[in-house]
């Protein structure tokens, strides 16, 4: 194939995804049949089935048990706003905080359990494997609806046998990694968020109400109180619905 040819399927899954993006294919109609793609391009069955796939594995299209093939509704991207930790008095959440809008209606729900570190966990910690940490694992909504899933570790040695060992529960849940750690001498002064894609499992799009295999975002998130990390945290919300909007302070 010479440089810079695309294969037969590539060409008409652009064309077809073409037709997606200027409304000739709305959302909810019939993809063409894999005979009416084979009739229109000139292309055999087995380029017109490898097309078909592609615009499913880009969520662009879904398969109905015994009706055929579907253009989907493309949601409006939400903003997803990370901005740190601010000072907000009274009784504001974190999770509201970090969406910067109090208009958000955000709620969650929350598990926390003890668990020997992972090699992962261990090393994101700065602590040795198979040390105990508290794992703690959210699902949030916004607008009643599952948006972003999070799971945090953060390690006993610090927390074990002191009012914030347990995130939403006692004086300070609910409060947020920086109001907590304070509570017991350490005063966080650095979050380190890295940023990363990666097919949605299935167990994550089950919570999120997505399909499994399509692109969700990563964000490993680390505290740290004077270099040492206080929590470290994977936060997944689905690629085709959400944007990662950063404010970042100039100094």
């Amino acid at each position: 194939m010479p440089f810079g040819e695309q294969p037969a399927y590539l060409r008409v899954a652009g064309d077809l995804r073409r037709k997606i993006a200027d409304g000739t294919l709305p959302p909810h109609t019939r993809l063409p049949s894999q005979a009416r793609i084979r009739a229109e391009y000139g292309v055999s069955d087995t380029v017109a089935l490898e097309a078909r796939k592609v615009l499913m594995a880009e969520g662009l299209v879904e398969g109905r048990s015994g009706s055929g093939t579907y253009v989907r509704e493309r949601p409006v991207p939400c903003p997803v706003f990370r901005t740190g930790y601010r000072a907000a008095g009274g009784s504001a959440s974190p999770f509201r905080q970090e969406q910067a809008d109090d208009r958000v209606a955000g709620a969650w729900e929350s598990r926390s359990e003890q668990e020997d570190a992972s090699p992962r966990v261990a090393e994101r910690l700065r602590i040795k494997e198979g040390e105990r940490v508290m794992r703690t694992r959210y699902l949030f909504r916004t607008d009643g609806e599952p948006s972003m899933l999070s799971t945090s570790w953060e390690p006993l040695a610090l927390t074990g046998r002191t009012p914030v060992m347990l995130p939403e529960e006692g004086p300070l849940g609910g409060r947020g990694v920086v109001e907590r750690m304070a509570a017991i001498g350490l005063v966080v002064d650095n979050v380190v968020e890295e940023v990363g894609a990666r097919p949605g499992l299935a167990e994550e799009m089950l919570e999120l109400g997505g399909v499994p295999g399509h692109t969700v975002l990563v964000i490993e998130r680390t505290y740290r109180a004077g270099g040492c990390p206080v929590e470290t945290a994977d936060v997944v919300v689905p690629a085709d619905r959400h944007r990662m909007v950063y404010h970042l302070p100039v100094r």
